[in-house]
């Protein structure tokens, strides 16, 4: 409910901006989320981490492994006990008194400590009916997840914001264009009419001179404007991954933008600063960082103070030779383990854990003020830009009505050849600001949204 509210209230903020959102730039922001090489990282380590918790997670189930062993020997370490030496004498004493064969001779061992032709053939089944490090391990890899998740979001929401920039910058490179064009028109126009001037003996030769000067160092300026055009596409489509030189589609509707001067809406510094710590996803990352953390706490409390159980088997055959006659057995376990002592690893990885914790604390904290900085820069520099914008617009229309004042003094003979270029500099000057503040708001508008994280 608050974060309608507060979504209401910006958009309030740019009603004239937000009301002339562009479907064609939105969906180069969707073409760029989705083409947009870093972003497609982002996505490959979501992957990687969630591969992370499918391997956590297989620790919960029952390890099944297959375990063939086969044993060749020869030389080495012998067992040789004289059974047969101590005992033969005694059976061949008690076959002579029962007048039987009963007792048989036996020979001395002399056995291979190495087993020769000796194999181990089984199953082995393992499962862990209690184990902490698990358990935990499991809590802290799906945290790590949504974290991960939430550095995405942090990287669409910078990437949209330098696409909107990037389109912003191209849209005013191009008008700038438009307006040096525009420019020339008029100055051609000057030119015819000192040429026929000159023809008629009403001008000298220095008029129609002064024009074609003019008309030179236009043209110069139409050169850098675009060359700024094709630098600011090229970039543009480096965002979105396409081939630098790929037209731009060109929304008129930025083109024709107008802004108040005044921001409407109940809206404050603060209550914008307060949405953007809401929305941001920085702050979401770093509050799963340390509810890891604080799991990787308990997990080592935990693991010191509780054992962990499991039970397992074997089944199989063993013996000498492959025969598999008389060589089947079973072995089942159960057990605990307990680190009584590990020279205080557990208390220190513990600590260790504690003090990471209070690290990314202290960090949230940090970046909560700095939020908060960053949405009071950005709201009063768009505040500003649209008052610049408002004293622009009347920047050209006062041009506008001097220069059609000195036009028509000129066609009269009134006025100097000076004093008409001087006017027409002006228009131009005044028509290349107003763009430029018409963008700069436009850019202002883009960051705002940014640092509050509304899209």
């Amino acid at each position: 409910m608050i974060r309608s509210f507060f979504l209401v209230v910006l958009l309030l903020l740019g009603e004239e901006v937000i009301a002339q959102q562009s479907a064609i730039l939105e969906a180069y922001v969707q073409e760029g989320l989705q083409n947009n090489l870093i972003l497609k990282q982002e996505g490959l380590e979501i992957k990687k981490a969630s591969e992370t918790i499918r391997q956590a997670k297989a620790l919960f189930y029952p390890k099944v492994s297959f375990n063939p062993t086969y044993s060749l020997a020869a030389g080495g370490r012998r067992l040789q006990f004289p059974v047969g030496d101590l005992l033969n004498p005694v059976y061949s004493t008690l076959n002579q008194l029962t007048q039987s064969s009963v007792f048989p001779q036996i020979s001395n061992v002399d056995e291979l400590l190495a087993p020769n032709n000796f194999h181990d053939t089984k199953f082995a089944i393992q499962y862990a009916i209690f184990n902490p490090e698990i358990q935990y391990n499991y809590l802290i890899q799906k945290t790590l997840l949504t974290a991960q998740e939430a550095r995405k979001r942090v990287v669409e929401n910078e990437l949209r914001y330098n696409i909107e920039g990037a389109y912003f910058q191209f849209l005013q490179a191009e008008e700038a264009l438009k307006i040096y064009n525009s420019a020339e028109k008029t100055l051609q126009e000057l030119l015819r009419l000192n040429q026929r001037l000159a023809s008629n003996n009403v001008v000298t030769k220095d008029a129609v001179v002064g024009a074609e000067y003019e008309i030179s160092k236009l043209k110069q300026q139409i050169a850098n404007a675009e060359k700024n055009q094709k630098t600011a596409k090229a970039y543009f489509n480096f965002l979105l991954n396409k081939d630098l030189a790929s037209s731009v589609e060109i929304d008129s509707v930025f083109l024709k933008a107008k802004f108040s001067s005044e921001l409407s809406g109940p809206e404050t510094a603060s209550s914008l600063a307060q949405l953007a710590v809401t929305n941001r996803q920085e702050l979401k990352q770093l509050e799963q960082s340390i509810l890891a953390s604080q799991t990787a706490i308990t997990l080592n409390e935990k693991a010191a103070r509780i054992p962990s159980f499991f039970i397992g088997a074997n089944t199989g055959f063993q013996g000498f030779g492959y025969t598999f006659s008389n060589q089947a057995y079973v072995v089942a376990q159960i057990g605990l383990q307990w680190d009584l002592f590990k020279g205080y690893e557990r208390k220190s990885k513990t600590q260790q854990a504690k003090i990471q914790t209070e690290i990314l604390q202290t960090k949230k904290l940090e970046v909560e003020r700095q939020i908060e900085l960053q949405t009071t820069q950005a709201f009063y520099e768009l505040e500003a830009a649209r008052q610049s914008f408002q004293t622009y617009v009347d920047g050209v229309t006062k041009s506008q009505q001097y220069f059609r004042i000195i036009d028509s003094r000129y066609r009269n003979g009134n006025v100097l050849l000076i004093e008409y270029v001087r006017a027409q500099n002006e228009v131009l000057t005044a028509q290349l600001q107003q763009s430029l503040a018409q963008f700069d708001v436009l850019n202002k508008q883009a960051n705002l949204d940014k640092i509050t994280a509304i899209k």
